[in-house]
């Protein structure tokens, strides 16, 4: 984000040349007694500081947390990182879960969450780890499945993408898992937060031959298929990442891990 620099400038109070309304003031309060002096005074002083109270209480009004959307001018939504929110009155949402999907988990699970997520997405990233504390903890009651959602402006985000759907093609599913494991620990996120040139020993760190993972990479065997998710994902309504859908109920951002439970939780008791 650019930043606007602020100069203060100096002046030689000497060599001021006063304006004609400064000099009308000095007239008005020439004449006028030692106590009205004051008694002026104050009263201009105190306007003073109740402006900047305004000021400052109005900059404060306007001011939020959380994730700001940049506002275009081509006419489409551009997809956002999504901070932590509270979905209100959610429509449950129709996901099939397909033959191409990696399940982290049991098949067989009664609850599926389905999560859209960018790899460079620094929330993506926080929210993983309370994925992954559900999976250990409601073990053979959830099953879980990443589907991609590289945003634009995180350019690094689509490759690795890609590399994980090539070490999933060429290593199953627990090496796809291992990899997006190992790439959300070791990302600082925001777009290049891991190095293209990394994703090669990755692969063969989780078991995958390097010679084909390269080939797969740079051919772009697996590039259609992340687009295909990116565009399912937005016919679903995803306009930020992560969102996840619990049975087809959406929740949206980095929830911490007690909301994502109770959550869980809810639907397991339907």
């Amino acid at each position: 984000m650019d930043q606007s620099t602020m100069h203060d400038h100096e002046h030689n109070e000497a060599s001021v040349i006063p304006s004609p309304a400064s000099s009308g003031l000095t007239g008005i309060f020439s004449g006028a007694s030692p106590k009205l002096t004051f008694v002026m005074g104050l009263l201009v002083g105190v306007a003073g500081v109740s402006l900047i109270g305004f000021v400052l209480a109005a900059s404060f009004a306007f001011s939020g947390k959380g994730t700001k959307v940049a506002v275009t001018n081509t006419g489409t939504p551009t997809p956002t990182a999504a901070a932590p929110s509270q979905p209100t009155a959610p429509t449950p949402v129709n996901i099939a879960v397909k033959s191409t999907d990696y399940v982290r988990g049991s098949s067989e699970a009664p609850l599926t969450i389905v999560t859209y997520t960018d790899l460079e997405c620094p929330y993506c990233k926080s929210f993983h780890p309370s994925m992954q504390r559900i999976m250990n903890e409601y073990s053979g009651q959830v099953r879980w499945i990443y589907r991609h959602f590289p945003l634009s402006f995180h350019v690094n985000a689509q490759k690795e993408a890609e590399a994980a759907e090539c070490v999933g093609k060429l290593g199953g599913s627990e090496a796809y898992w291992n990899f997006i494991d190992k790439i959300f620990e070791r990302t600082t996120s925001n777009g290049t937060g891991f190095a293209l040139t990394d994703l090669y020993p990755l692969a063969k760190e989780v078991g995958v031959a390097e010679s084909r993972f390269r080939t797969c990479l740079d051919q772009g065997e697996m590039t259609s298929k992340v687009q295909a998710d990116l565009q399912e994902g937005t016919s679903y309504g995803v306009q930020g990442t992560p969102t996840s859908f619990i049975n087809g109920t959406p929740v949206e951002g980095a929830v911490p891990y007690e909301q994502l439970k109770a959550v869980v939780d809810q639907v397991l008791a339907q």
